[in-house]
């Protein structure tokens, strides 16, 4: 043991620590942009080392004086992964939707984000740390995202040998009493946060062979963020419900104020009323169970940004032909019936035939259909769950048939992971 100025408690030793960066940095040379960004800190207060959400990483002496080098620099990837990834604002997120508070939650959120780190972590150069927490520990599976994991297991008897686990705010978005916090000394601002971030996926995209698949996956949505296509999705039918001619219809309860102009002449006025929303629900064959739910569940969110009037919602499902046209009344209660081919012509017929006609129409699909060939009377949204061209046969009579994408003359939202 290093003796300090108390002759009892080491000090930080950083010519080791620095080492072992450098090791880090050889063995992912990918990483290196990242791990040179962080300021350590040496801190008697975390057990081992962590980081804050403004890339400071605090060292325990007594956890660097008694852990091998090859160690540490698993360690130090581990810790500047937790920023890279953004754990601290997903857990943030992640808390506010699900209404999660306390210490408890966080220390659940930062064993979810080590188990998203270190599925792939180690080997290739790097040893895995002593205490370091798998999925396999939890009886999950590799692979997965924090999110993921954080719905598949709760703290009890598989967690209690991880309650000493602490990497700090960067891992699980709650601030600690021993960090120096945003007005601190040596963090670093949003905007070089974010410029590391590029240059890491940078250097990942340019050598893919060198990463392991997790990082390569955050590599592309670095460079194309997925959007939050629930409030896009949102917004956009609440835009085509709200838009002129949407729900507008005259009335004689009130006259129009132009009568004055017109003896004897009783003219109707334009009145707004509540929006009427048809949703085509896709359930050919090429959607699958999880999307069908998906599907449900959008169909409340909709309901939702229509005011809550279920009963101005209406619900078709359509493979090749439509089915019944369903009033909302509860989205656990709607049979989405079909499993053939697809064609949302018929949905469209099947939406705009119903009495009173819909304002909207909503059509949550895979895009595996024919289109109408004309605009239909009202505005259109469509949701649009992704596929994958290399994982689609789109037509096993004409393998080289591409199915056209949807009109110019719909609102198209694709949907995706949350």
């Amino acid at each position: 043991m290093t003796s300090g100025a108390t002759g009892t408690r080491p000090v930080l030793d950083r010519d080791k620590l620095f080492a072992a960066r450098l090791q880090a940095a050889r063995a992912r040379p990918y990483l290196a942009t990242a791990l040179f960004a962080l300021h350590t800190v040496e801190s008697r207060r975390v057990p081992t080392m962590a980081v804050d959400r403004h890339w400071r990483c605090y060292v325990s002496p007594a956890f660097v004086d008694r852990t091998p080098v090859e160690e540490l620099a698993a360690v130090w990837v581990h810790e500047v992964s937790h920023l890279l990834r953004d754990h601290h604002g997903r857990s943030d997120r992640f808390a506010r939707e699900h209404g999660l508070t306390g210490p408890a939650e966080r220390l659940r959120m930062n064993i979810a984000a080590d188990c998203e780190i270190n599925d792939d972590a180690f080997g290739d150069g790097l040893v895995r740390p002593e205490g370091a927490v798998q999925p396999v520990h939890l009886g999950l599976r590799d692979g997965e995202l924090m999110e993921d994991y954080l719905r598949q297991f709760r703290l009890g008897p598989r967690t209690q040998e991880l309650v000493w686990l602490d990497c700090g705010s960067g891992a699980d978005g709650l601030d600690r009493g021993w960090e120096l916090g945003p007005d601190g000394a040596d963090g670093l601002s949003e905007q070089e946060r974010d410029a590391v971030r590029f240059r890491v996926a940078q250097g990942i995209i340019g050598r893919p062979g060198d990463a392991p698949k997790g990082w390569q996956r955050w590599a592309e949505e670095a460079f194309h963020p997925s959007q939050p296509w629930r409030e896009l999705l949102g917004a956009a039918i609440r835009s085509a419900v709200s838009g002129s001619g949407a729900g507008d219809d005259y009335s004689y309860g009130r006259p129009a104020r132009r009568s004055a102009g017109v003896p004897g002449v009783v003219l109707p006025s334009l009145r707004r009323r509540p929006p009427r929303v048809a949703v085509v629900v896709d359930t050919s064959g090429s959607v699958s169970d999880a999307e069908l739910g998906s599907a449900l569940l959008e169909v409340t969110a909709i309901s939702r940004a229509v005011g809550g009037r279920r009963d101005l919602v209406t619900v078709v499902s359509c493979d090749a032909a439509a089915q019944t046209v369903h009033p909302l009344c509860r989205a656990e209660g709607i049979a989405l019936v079909g499993g053939g081919g697809t064609d949302l012509r018929t949905g469209f017929q099947a939406a705009l035939r119903a009495r009173p006609r819909p304002d909207v129409v909503v059509v949550l699909t895979d895009g595996q259909t024919p289109w109408p060939d004309a605009r239909p009377s009202c505005r259109t949204v469509v949701g649009l769950f992704p596929r994958r061209l290399e994982s689609v046969s789109w037509d096993e009579d004409d393998p080289d048939y591409v199915p056209d994408t949807p009109p110019d003359w719909a609102r198209v939202v694709e949907i995706g992971s949350p």
